[in-house]
């Protein structure tokens, strides 16, 4: 299993990141800087588009929006200025219920929800540090969709703010959210190759 690189020292703000090339794919989460530019894989990315039409489709009617990678997700610890933020991260999905978030640049806060599709590349940042971050960050739902093992981990927020015990799906079920409870999403049709 691969790992993304790390820019070798210093410690990284959203700053820096606007400096950086625009063909490389980074993000920076607390400051330390992950190249994330590998290319994904053909099932990774009809994962991903298949999810993005289940949202897109549920939210085009709705108050919420669904923004797919790349587009930045900026998640300050206080009143910083922008540039002073020391995580950005480009989830493969994000739905943001509030707009007052939303700018040119991306979304400045937590989203409501995000949805990482594992690579062999990215796993340990998204299983375990953006795990922690988002759980931090108060994201009220982490997915986590491994295309290879077709299987969804839905990470929810409790009333105490951590994330409890991720309910597994698998190709078989449909997905349901405490977000929309109306939402129901064939893994069938997600997987389907």
């Amino acid at each position: 299993m691969g790992f993304p690189r790390k820019k070798e020292s210093g410690s990284y703000t959203y700053g820096d990141y606007l400096k950086w090339p625009g063909d490389e794919r980074w993000e920076i989460i607390e400051g330390i800087a992950y190249n994330m530019s590998s290319a994904p894989s053909r099932r990774h990315r009809k994962v991903l588009i298949a999810l993005l039409n289940e949202f897109y489709n549920y939210l085009k009617e709705k108050d919420c929006e669904v923004y797919c990678a790349p587009f930045d997700v900026r998640l300050p610890e206080g009143n910083e200025k922008d540039e002073e933020i020391k995580t950005v991260v480009q989830p493969d999905l994000a739905v943001i219920c509030d707009r007052s978030k939303l700018d040119e640049r991306g979304c400045k806060g937590s989203p409501d929800l995000i949805v990482e599709v594992i690579t062999s590349s990215t796993a340990s940042i998204d299983y375990i540090q953006k795990l922690a971050l988002y759980e931090k960050h108060g994201v009220k739902e982490y997915w986590i969709v491994h295309p290879v093992d077709e299987v969804v981990m839905i990470y929810m927020l409790t009333d105490n703010r951590k994330y409890g015990r991720a309910i597994i799906y698998s190709k078989n079920d449909q997905v349901s959210t405490d977000l929309f409870d109306d939402l129901r999403i064939d893994l069938k049709e997600v997987f389907k190759e």
